[in-house]
C-alpha cells in the first residue's frame, strides 16, 4: 500500500501539519520540472520520428535545362513517367505559383507577385514518394528514369537536408529523458533525507514505541504514512503548476500550423505517461521511505 493504514491515536505521535516542512516544496519543484521535461521529451521524440517518417522516401526532381518550354515538357514526361512505375507511391509537379509564393517570403511578398520575383528564371520541380523500404534499388530504378527523360536533372532526397534537423531534435528528446532520469534520482534522495531526519527528530519516540513493544514495520508505517503524504501534496502541487504551463504553452501552440513545429504533439501514449508519472512518483516515494525507514531502524537496535 502506498500510504499505509495507522489508527488515528498512532497518527498522532507525529505532527501532522500540511506542507509545514520544505520536503513538499522541493518535492512540488522536482515534479514540476519533471512533468515539464517529460513533455518536451514526448513532444520532440514524436516530431522526430513525423520528421523522418514524412522524409523517408520522398525525393525531389530538380530540371534546370535552360529553355523554359523544354523544362516544363521534361517536367512533366517525369511526372508522368514516374508516376507509371511500380515503386513510385506518387509524383507531382510543383506549380509556378507555389515556388513563387514560397520565395516571396524572402522577397517581402506573401503572394509571390513581385515583378522581380517573376522574373526570375525558377527551375521546375517533381516531387516522387517511393513505395515501400528498398529505397537504395528505388533510387537507382528513379536514376535510370531521369537520364532518360530529363537529362542533367538533379535529383534531391528530402532526408539529405532534412536527416540532421530529425537528428537533432532525437538529440533534444534523449537529453530531456536523462533530465527526468536525474529529477526522479533527486527525488528520492529528498525522500531518503527526509526519511533520516524524520528518524534523528523523533528519536525519543521511537525508543518509547521500542520499549512498548512496537516492532520496526510499525514504526516505518507509521513514518511511510507521514512522508508519503507530505510528498503527495507535493506532487500534487507541482502536476497542478505542470498543468497549467502545459495548457498554456497548448493553447499558444494551437496556432503553429505549419513548419517543424506544427509536428509535435504528445498521442495518446505521451498523455498516458503524463497522466502516470505523478502517481509514479508517489509510489517511489513510499518504496524509498519504507526501505530507508526499515534500514535505518536495523542500525538504531
Amino acid at each position: 500500500m502506498i500510504i499505509p493504514r495507522v489508527p488515528v491515536q498512532h497518527r498522532r505521535l507525529l505532527p501532522d501539519r500540511r506542507l509545514s516542512g520544505p520536503t513538499p516544496w522541493v518535492i512540488a519543484i522536482l515534479m514540476m520540472l519533471t512533468l515539464l521535461a517529460a513533455a518536451a521529451g514526448i513532444g520532440l521524440a514524436r516530431s522526430a520520428n513525423a520528421i523522418g517518417d514524412a522524409i523517408a522516401g520522398r525525393v525531389t526532381v530538380q530540371i534546370v535545362t535552360a529553355n523554359a518550354v523544354t523544362r516544363a515538357e521534361q517536367a512533366a514526361a517525369l511526372r508522368r513517367a514516374a508516376a507509371a512505375q511500380p515503386f513510385v507511391l506518387s509524383a507531382r509537379s510543383v506549380a509556378r505559383e507555389e515556388l513563387q509564393a514560397t520565395l516571396g517570403q524572402w522577397f517581402g511578398s506573401a503572394e509571390g507577385d513581385d515583378p522581380v520575383l517573376k522574373s526570375l528564371p525558377l527551375p521546375a520541380l517533381v516531387d516522387i514518394d517511393f513505395v515501400g523500404e528498398n529505397r537504395a534499388g528505388h533510387m537507382r530504378e528513379l536514376q535510370r528514369l531521369v537520364a532518360r527523360e530529363a537529362p542533367g536533372a538533379r535529383i534531391i532526397p528530402h532526408a539529405e537536408w532534412l536527416g540532421p534537423v530529425a537528428r537533432l531534435i532525437r538529440s533534444l528528446a534523449w537529453i530531456a529523458g536523462g533530465l527526468v532520469l536525474l529529477m526522479t534520482v533527486a527525488s528520492a534522495a529528498v525522500v531518503i533525507m527526509t526519511a533520516r531526519a524524520a528518524l534523528g527528530t523523533h528519536y525519543t519516540t521511537i525508543e518509547m514505541l521500542h520499549l512498548i513493544g512496537a516492532t520496526d514495520r510499525q514504526i516505518t508505517r507509521l513514518f511511510q504514512r507521514r512522508i508519503a503524504i507530505d510528498t503527495a501534496y507535493g506532487i500534487a502541487l507541482g502536476s497542478v503548476v505542470a498543468a497549467a504551463i502545459l495548457l498554456l504553452i497548448g493553447w499558444q501552440w494551437s496556432g503553429v500550423t505549419s513548419g517543424l513545429a506544427a509536428t509535435a504533439s504528445f498521442g495518446p501514449a505521451g498523455w498516458a505517461l503524463l497522466l502516470g508519472l505523478p502517481l509514479l512518483a508517489i509510489a517511489l516515494a513510499a518504496l524509498t521511505a519504507r526501505q530507508t525507514l526499515l534500514a535505518a531502524l536495523k542500525k538504531i537496535l
